[in-house]
């Protein structure tokens, strides 16, 4: 006997609907997250599947995979959403899609719930300063207190100078300092999160690279670092908290009457201030270790915006110059 096309769906739909599970989803997205992303990305990412999987069962402890349904979905997520801004929430929802996905391939889903799912949020925080301009990161070294030893002031005037991220800039050691070539190798972080510390690989695989620093730089640096272990990080002593370097910098902010910045913000300060001097996109994106030059290109996207409105006034001044 032929089946028809109809008669086949029917029948599929009724197995499916027979294999159908039961399972809590919170217990299944656990065990996704234990069989596909432990010991396969970063601890600082598997982190945030396992703060997503904390907020599925505060939110939906009882949600099964059968139940999962579009409304269901967007329950979830509407729920999530009132106490996230709207990029936090777009976050979760990609972290626990993979998950349905898989089971929609294990044949424990029938349909696609995230299918064409709004995501919402709370307003957006005022957003603090990002970076600072060249007179005003002038106006924070000068508060810099650049003594003969180690210490944060030297941190945040090397963050500075190079665009480290913060636990690439902690896992330094004299050996990575080349001074002859006047170049830095990163190759390595410092696991600050971690009450043992260590170092721990990078970012990813760009992240591994080679950045050039000016000769004062390296003069200062090498008279200081002469005498520690070459293999031993020349910022770490104990326990390091992102708070500590932070509250140093908000200090120096406010003594010199500017804005207040993160670490982080030293970092994006470094990637404008080379933008606004004309270096290349693709140059920047390699010295900050960025994996390509979308990200670069997303990340100081207005900056670009402005650059391009210059470079067409440019453009128009050398077309005028023809007649």
């Amino acid at each position: 006997m032929i089946l028809t096309t109809n008669v086949k769906k029917i029948i599929r739909r009724f197995f499916m609907s027979k294999n159908k599970s039961t399972q809590l989803f919170h217990e299944y997205y656990e065990e996704w997250i234990n069989l596909y992303k432990v010991n396969a990305i970063r601890t600082i990412t598997l982190n945030k599947y396992y703060m997503s999987l904390k907020w599925i069962i505060k939110l939906a402890p009882n949600l099964r995979l059968c139940d999962l349904t579009r409304r269901s979905y967007q329950e979830l997520i509407n729920n999530y959403a009132l106490e996230h801004e709207k990029q936090t929430t777009k976050d979760f929802h990609h972290q626990i899609k993979g998950a349905i996905l898989d089971a929609m391939d294990e044949g424990l889903i029938e349909q696609n719930p995230t299918r064409k799912i709004i995501i919402k949020g709370k307003q957006p925080a005022e957003k603090k300063p990002k970076f600072l301009n060249e007179y005003e990161l002038q106006q924070l070294v000068k508060q810099l207190n650049l003594d003969s030893e180690i210490n944060w002031d030297w941190y945040i005037l090397l963050v500075a100078k190079t665009g480290l991220r913060f636990a690439e800039a902690l896992a330094l050691t004299p050996k990575d300092f080349d001074f002859t070539k006047q170049l830095l190798n990163i190759n390595k972080t410092w696991n600050y999160r971690s009450t043992t510390g260590g170092f721990q690989p990078t970012k990813n695989s760009s992240s591994v690279r080679k950045i050039q620093i000016d000769w004062q730089l390296a003069m200062q640096f090498s008279k200081m670092i002469n005498s520690t272990p070459v293999d031993k990080p020349i910022f770490v002593n104990q326990r390091i908290f992102n708070s500590t370097v932070n509250k140093r910098l908000e200090v120096l902010c406010k003594n010199a009457n500017i804005p207040i910045i993160t670490v982080h913000g030293l970092r994006h300060t470094h990637a404008s201030l080379l933008l606004f001097a004309g270096v290349s996109i693709a140059s920047v994106a390699q010295r900050l270790g960025h994996a390509n030059i979308t990200t670069t290109q997303s990340t100081y996207l207005h900056i670009i915006q402005e650059l391009q409105t210059q470079d067409n006034e440019k453009i128009m001044f050398q077309m005028s110059k023809l007649l």
